[in-house]
C-alpha cells in the first residue's frame, strides 16, 4: 500500500468561525496529492468522520483531478446528525451534512464513487464499553443529559 495523499497539519480549531470559502481554501492548501501514484487507480479514503462535507469533497475532487479512476470513501463512525454540546465543538444541526441528507446524497455532494459509514452497532462493539456508558448523541440525537432551552429548540427543529 502506498500513500497517495499527504495532509499537512490539522484543521484549524477555529474553522467553525470561518466562512465556507475560507475553510475550503484552507483545505486546498493542506492537501498534497501524489499524481504519479494516483493516476488510473482506484483509491480508498478512510476518514474518521464527515461533518460539513467540505473537506471530504475537496479530498475526493483532488484525487480525481490527479487522475484517480475511482474514489471510495469509508468513514470510521456513523453519520454525525446532531450537535454535541458537551465540549466537542460541532456545528449547528443545519450545518451537519448527514442531518439533512441521505448517505447517497452525501456521496453525491462529496463526489465519491461510493461512501460507507461504520454502523452505530459496529462503533459500540469496536469500543468495547457498555452502550449506557457512551455519549452517542451526535449519532442518535438522544441526549443523556438535560439540554438548555436554546439547544432543545435547535435539536427539535
Amino acid at each position: 500500500m502506498k500513500p497517495v495523499l499527504i495532509i499537512s497539519g490539522t484543521q484549524d480549531s477555529h474553522a467553525e468561525h470561518m466562512s465556507l470559502t475560507m475553510r475550503e481554501e484552507g483545505i486546498k492548501v493542506k492537501l498534497n496529492v501524489m499524481p504519479e501514484v494516483v493516476k488510473g487507480r482506484r483509491v480508498i479514503v478512510i476518514d474518521d468522520s464527515i461533518v460539513r462535507g467540505t473537506t471530504s469533497r475537496e479530498i475526493v475532487q483532488s484525487l480525481f483531478r490527479a487522475g484517480a479512476s475511482e474514489v471510495h470513501m469509508r468513514i470510521s463512525s456513523p453519520p454525525i446528525k446532531y450537535p454535541n454540546y458537551t465540549g466537542i465543538d460541532t456545528p449547528t444541526i443545519e450545518q451537519l451534512i448527514a442531518s439533512n441528507k441521505t448517505v447517497e446524497e452525501v456521496r453525491d455532494f462529496i463526489g465519491a464513487t461510493s461512501l460507507g459509514y461504520l454502523s452505530l452497532e459496529g462503533l459500540i462493539k469496536s469500543i468495547g464499553v457498555p452502550e449506557d456508558q457512551l455519549d452517542l448523541s451526535s449519532f442518535t440525537g438522544i441526549y443523556r443529559y438535560k439540554l438548555g432551552t436554546r439547544y432543545r429548540e435547535q435539536v427539535a427543529a
